[in-house]
């Protein structure tokens, strides 16, 4: 049984950093792929930030230069530093698995920034 387990989020002030990790269990097939999504209320989910099997970031316009994707493959973990952040980067964060047999989800993690 395949197991995604995030941790991290909180609140922050404008301006803070919060650290999101994600770790998947249960798995014997290759990851080729490890994203982070999020949704605000009453918006759709987006797609923030991702990593390839291959090592290819990808990030959202809104946060580039402010988060900071990494993975640690002995670990099947992926790490999501986001610093300087904004009150419109208010959501919960969704880790998602993408395998050869498909994709698998967190629960979710709530991040609010507020003052």
């Amino acid at each position: 049984q395949v197991q995604v387990e995030e941790s991290g989020g909180g609140l922050v002030q404008p301006g803070g950093s919060l650290s999101l990790s994600c770790t998947v269990s249960g798995t014997r097939f290759r990851l080729t792929a490890m994203s982070w999504y999020r949704q605000a209320p009453e918006k759709q989910r987006e797609l923030v930030a991702r990593i390839t099997s291959g090592g290819s970031v990808y990030y959202v316009d809104s946060v580039k230069g402010r988060f900071t994707l990494s993975r640690d493959n002995a670990k099947n973990t992926v790490y999501l530093q986001m610093n300087s952040l904004k009150p419109e980067d208010t959501a919960v964060y969704y880790c998602k698995i993408s395998t050869l047999l498909g994709d698998y989800w967190g629960q979710g993690t709530q991040v609010t920034v507020s003052s």
